[in-house]
């Protein structure tokens, strides 16, 4: 078998394991390169690691060959495998991507890494086949056979990747954080650092607008609440602005170490926490676990700094009995004046409405006998939380309610999270689809419920990443969405079975339930059957491990 005819039949595998490797770079990056993530959710789908078109295609065209072996034609078989390993490599439709790959530096580090791997692999066994005896077709086949695995073995070429790469990342992320750190004992302002499963993003959106309104308060840009993104946040924005008076930092975790990491980092002198609830539960594996997550933050303060607590989640109230710091300052929207002045929780809040135009209500500083009104163009009940929490760092700062007031009045919702507008169709859309949790979705559900001219549909996948609570809490969201919605899209038939069940518990009529299994569906849907007047609230968005 002529050399050529071996490296053209590997070559197209090699070409087709790079088109791989990149494509699935994106969600072991959406992972956050953690490899046992990542081959749990490739473990969850056999299509995910085993996609049958190229098993199929190297099959019968290996079939073919073998029949052919005594063509006259000795190039037809060779022909016959090139053809059916195209075709086996083509690379499928991408289908609906919700978040691109982005390519990093650390991204192509890995990508590259992997190709090149997969090519040694394949030069390796060209070489191997060309030294063997001219076997004729049994050399195609096994030479397609090769092709395949390495090709199927695309996301083991990434993980290989990052592996390798590990001691290079390594001493570039160190280097990145004594950057950053040198950057903030230089600029040296005042760190306030918050965490929460739920709230963190509006709640520090919230405080920085405050802030603004006396001093200057730089906030971590949108979602950028890892070690890496706070250090991006910082190398990039902070170096040599000595403007800033407050650098406000959000925390995220999977795993407990994360926040602890991020403390290191940039040493907080106020610490906020939001919420804990079952976010993320699959990972942590219990609220407790979740908790001791959190309460990192609080350890990580000096004993003179300040920790602000929501007193209405028991898991955060647990925190705050701790005793530290000295310095401890409580919010509620449940207690009353009086009872929270007994408790020790310093603001609460009082006499909450809501209406399209946001929330309005009476904030209470029971230690200082202060009281404001609050107008806030902000939907949904829970935001009350946040704000209160936001108002009480801005009152530590030295801001009064009255300044808190005024500058609430111009407060702004985070991007996809409860903004409303209306089409030039007269539909209104509210925006809720940067994530979902038991909380959030019924303060969600009950904005919907707010519009009463017109049908109300919700579309939405559900809620992911619960844990032993994911069917549960499902459900209740199902018997809930029943009390506001005329008519409800689920997009995905399997995650979202529980939402369905507790739709129907409630009574609600199955001709108003349509499961599909795209967005793009739900999108034709309401665009079809929705008229001005009418009211879609999109809840949640899954990222695209969800759907592939």
């Amino acid at each position: 078998m002529p050399t050529l005819s071996i490296w053209l039949l590997l070559g197209v595998w090699l070409i087709g394991a790079w088109l791989r490797i990149y494509r699935q770079a994106r969600f072991y990056q959406i992972e956050e390169y953690k490899s046992g993530r990542y081959l749990r959710w490739l473990s969850q789908s056999r299509r995910r690691w085993q996609p049958q078109r190229p098993i199929i295609a190297w099959g019968i065209s290996s079939a073919l060959a073998a029949l052919m072996r005594e063509a006259p034609d000795s190039f037809l078989p060779v022909v016959i495998v090139i053809i059916g390993g195209i075709f086996a490599v083509w690379p499928p439709p991408m289908g609906e991507v919700k978040k691109r790959f982005v390519r990093t530096s650390r991204a192509m580090r890995i990508v590259v890494t992997g190709t090149v791997a997969a090519t040694i692999v394949i030069v390796g066994a060209s070489i191997l086949l060309n030294n063997l005896p001219d076997i004729s077709a049994l050399q195609l086949i096994v030479s397609g056979l090769i092709g395949l695995i390495v090709f199927l073995a695309a996301p083991l070429w990434l993980i290989l990747g990052n592996i390798l790469m590990t001691p290079v990342d390594a001493f570039l992320r160190q280097r990145f954080i004594a950057q950053a750190k040198a950057v903030l004992d230089e600029v040296r302002p005042t760190v306030i650092g918050l965490t929460g499963s739920y709230g963190k993003t509006t709640t520090k959106n919230i405080l920085a607008h405050l802030l603004n309104g006396r001093y200057r308060a730089y906030p971590t840009p949108k979602s950028y609440n890892t070690t890496m993104g706070v250090c991006i946040a910082i190398n990039r924005d902070l170096a040599q602005d000595y403007s800033v008076d407050y650098f406000i930092a959000e925390m995220g975790a999977y795993v407990e170490g994360e926040i602890a990491e991020i403390c290191d980092l940039v040493n907080p002198q106020i610490g906020i926490i939001i919420e804990v609830g079952p976010q993320h539960l699959e990972r942590f594996g219990s609220l407790e676990n979740i908790a001791k997550a959190k309460y990192e933050l609080i350890q990580a303060l000096p004993p003179d700094g300040v920790g602000v607590f929501n007193w209405d989640n028991p898991h955060v109230r647990q925190m705050y009995e701790q005793g530290y710091p000295q310095t401890r300052l409580a919010v509620s929207k449940r207690l009353s004046p009086e009872e929270a002045k007994k408790q020790g929780v310093r603001f609460v809040a009082a006499n909450i409405t809501e209406t399209l135009e946001g929330l309005n209500f009476a904030i209470i500083d029971t230690e200082a006998g202060e009281e404001a009104f609050i107008q806030a163009p902000l939907l949904g009940e829970h935001n009350v939380t946040n704000l209160l929490l936001a108002t009480a760092v801005a009152v530590h700062a030295g801001m009064r309610l009255a300044e808190v007031a005024f500058r609430a009045r111009t407060l702004q919702p985070a991007e996809s999270r409860l903004v409303r507008q209306v089409t030039a169709q007269g539909i209104t859309i509210i925006n809720d689809a940067y994530s979902a949790n038991p909380v959030g979705v019924v303060g969600a559900l009950r904005v919907l419920g707010l519009h009463q001219q017109g049908r109300r549909l919700l579309i939405t996948p559900g809620m992911v990443e619960l844990g032993d609570l994911h069917e549960q809490e499902n459900r209740k969201l199902g018997q809930v969405a029943a009390q506001y919605a005329t008519d409800v899209i689920l997009v995905g038939s399997k995650q979202t079975q529980p939402v369905a069940e507790g739709l129907r518990d409630a009574g609600f009529p199955e001709a108003r339930l349509h499961i599909v299994e795209t967005l793009q569906e739900a999108v034709r849907w309401y665009e079809q059957n929705l008229a001005t007047g009418d009211t879609v609230l999109f809840l949640n968005d899954l990222p695209d491990t969800y759907h592939n």
